[in-house]
């Protein structure tokens, strides 16, 4: 019983990130994280405004996932990156309908519409959904605090929203419920994508992902592409978020979570609101009033105190999901 229990614990123990292994995860999913937080701005100022639009949001959508797709292709190549395996695919398309197509369609399409501060506090709650999604895929199991402070910042996320909706009664916008359909698109990419890169590179789960979208991207984008003219600023920004937030930022930000856990370094994201909305006021020349400050920072404490609860391994005796089995030679 004691040999037993022993490999067990040596079975725990070896599944835990190793503490350089955690620090050097949390350094790259902090870079994956000053990545991402230009992407809510930079997208505003490729689609434009109501007023002044530029291009579709279905234009950037598809087109960033179809310019990072060719540079991933001429990646995979250079790296001479074998096939997936069969139990691989799945995961990736997973990944490919939560980050190449949900969150780049709902987040462009929803950003014409709303500021990229307003828009900054309604995906506050990402590191929360994403630690979610780990610890399900993980077979972890969350403590009580961990979900209320879950249901307290999603709560904030929707007060702010029925709040800032310009309309009477308790509704929500319908940028607003695109916004929350990237946020959960997100959640589920971000933590499918981190259980992948503990077995494959971790460039290459999203360069497959986006390969595996290609053949619905690339039409798409082409049947958007715009006929009026666009605004130089507009290409520098769907540039930087085909190049970088579709692309680079993926190679820092899964490699960090398979590294450090996706529980504890989806966490980083903490900071990404409050750098989105900093970012925006230069860029965009958007203001921060007293509202929008106030709940930032009320859904950044939510997460904060979030991120110290306790989340309970059960993965001894339940493997993973998505898990690659393995036979002993």
């Amino acid at each position: 019983m004691n040999k037993a229990q022993a490999a067990t614990n040596n079975k725990a123990t070896s599944m835990s990130p190793h503490p350089h292994a955690v620090r050097n995860g949390l350094l790259l999913g902090t870079l994956g994280v000053v990545i991402f937080a230009l992407t809510l701005p930079l997208t505003r100022l490729a689609v434009g405004t109501p007023e002044a639009p530029q291009m579709s949001g279905v234009f950037v959508s598809a087109g960033r996932a179809t310019v990072a797709a060719l540079l991933s292709i001429v990646f995979l190549w250079v790296t001479h990156a074998p096939m997936p395996k069969r139990t691989d695919w799945l995961p990736l398309c997973v990944v490919t309908l939560g980050v190449v197509f949900g969150f780049p369609m709902f987040s462009s399409v929803a950003m014409r519409h709303v500021e990229a501060v307003h828009a900054s506090v309604m995906l506050g709650v990402v590191p929360l959904a994403t630690a979610l999604v780990g610890a399900w895929l993980h077979r972890q199991r969350p403590s009580a605090g961990f979900w209320v402070c879950a249901g307290l910042g999603t709560a904030l996320v929707v007060t702010f929203a029925v709040l800032r909706s310009g309309q009477s009664g308790l509704t929500l916008a319908g940028a607003d419920i695109l916004l929350l359909l990237a946020m959960a698109c997100a959640a589920v990419g971000y933590g499918v994508g981190a259980l992948l890169s503990q077995r494959l590179r971790a460039d290459h789960v999203i360069c497959w992902a986006l390969v595996i979208g290609l053949p619905l991207n690339m039409p798409l984008a082409l049947a958007e592409y715009p006929q009026a003219t666009i605004k130089f600023e507009a290409w520098l920004g769907f540039f930087y978020v085909a190049v970088f937030s579709q692309w680079l930022g993926f190679f820092a930000w899964y490699r960090g979570l398979a590294l450090g856990g996706t529980v504890r370094v989806s966490q980083v994201q903490l900071l990404q609101p409050f750098l989105s909305m900093l970012f925006a006021v230069p860029i965009l020349g958007e203001r921060l009033d007293a509202l929008t400050i106030g709940f930032g920072l009320a859904v950044i404490a939510t997460v904060a105190i979030g991120r110290k609860m306790p989340v309970r391994d059960t993965h001894t005796t339940t493997p993973p999901l998505f898990e690659t089995k393995t036979t002993s030679s």
